[in-house]
């Protein structure tokens, strides 16, 4: 059985007017603290969306996220149990590490890496 996809991501240079964008367009309630790395988004404006209170409280957890000097993308975090030895496989296959895992310490740690075409892909799992 594959791993399923748990979070998803949407970075952009002013993560405040975007999480207002998507509260308009989607109806997304929000609450807001800090990612678990820098290397996500600026302190203070990660926008957490649960996916328990999306459609029929089924939905898909993700974030809105970023600030200054952040890459505008949107991404998906897959589920993993071991992020290093994700991130290691990945490598192994023709992928590139971007940063993690991380934090190095913690209950939840995350990593990303690209694909061979260059898409970035974010691994998320408990700490080891």
């Amino acid at each position: 059985m594959g791993m399923p996809v748990v979070h998803f991501e949407i970075v952009g240079t002013a993560p405040d007017a975007l999480r207002d964008y998507y509260a308009g367009l989607f109806g997304w309630e929000f609450s807001t603290g800090d990612a678990v790395t820098e290397k996500v988004s600026q302190p203070g404006k990660y926008h957490f969306v649960a996916g328990e209170t999306t459609g029929d409280g089924d939905g898909i957890n993700g974030g809105v996220c970023g600030g200054a000097g952040y890459e505008r993308r949107v991404l998906c975090y897959v589920g993993v149990p071991d992020v290093a030895e994700a991130l290691r496989n990945a490598e192994s296959l023709g992928g590139k590490r971007v940063f993690g895992p991380e934090p190095k310490s913690g209950d939840f740690t995350v990593g990303q890496f690209t694909d061979p075409e260059g898409n970035v892909v974010g691994v998320a799992g408990p700490s080891a």
